[in-house]
């Protein structure tokens, strides 16, 4: 059995939860070093996480992307290689999924190219947030979506801004000038 086809029978088949996407890598995708461009690699794992949400929640799904959770490029891919994007729902909660993407290994590799982790909103006909239309099961629990569920779980500790300072009325603190012989911070 060669390399290649070994890679091939130890990776898992997508499941019936999961999204599998592919794309052949083209020149309009890549950087001034012939590999794919880190915006392209965006576009890749976003049209892979949406349509993994949107197929989860069904023909009521009006998503939106709230947030990209993490992103990791862990390998350099060439113009001219087909990549496989899968994906999975990782975790819902009320109106609001968090979906994980992996790309599978290329040729000859053992490890995957890249993963990511993204978040999605159900919107309203009003544009706010409601909750899902349909109750959706993330992924079942395997060793193939742990290290992406781990780390959504290790991240949504981590709770960003809310842009509540946006609805505060203050104006914004008054910067104080430089102290005698300091350089200003507004000058180059």
């Amino acid at each position: 059995m060669t390399a290649a086809a070994s890679a091939t029978t130890d990776t898992p088949s997508p499941g019936p939860r999961e999204t599998a996407n592919h794309r052949l890598v083209l020149p309009a995708d890549a950087n001034q070093y012939g590999t794919l461009y880190a915006g392209a690699l965006l576009q890749y794992g976003l049209e892979t996480a949406y349509a993994t949400a949107t197929r989860a929640v069904g023909p009521a799904a009006n998503l939106m992307l709230r947030r990209v959770i993490a992103l990791e490029c862990r390998q350099s891919v060439p113009v001219g290689a087909l990549v496989e994007i899968r994906g999975a729902v990782l975790s819902v909660r009320r109106g609001y999924l968090a979906v994980g993407v992996v790309g599978m290994p290329l040729s000859g590799q053992d490890l995957p190219w890249m993963d990511g982790l993204f978040g999605f909103a159900q919107v309203g006909p009003d544009g706010l947030p409601c909750e899902l239309p349909v109750e959706v099961e993330p992924v079942a629990a395997c060793s193939f979506w742990q290290p992406l569920v781990e780390r959504h779980a290790k991240l949504a500790r981590v709770r960003g801004a809310t842009a509540s300072w946006l609805n505060k009325k203050e104006p914004p603190p008054e910067e104080t000038p430089p102290a005698a012989g300091e350089p200003s911070r507004l000058t180059p």
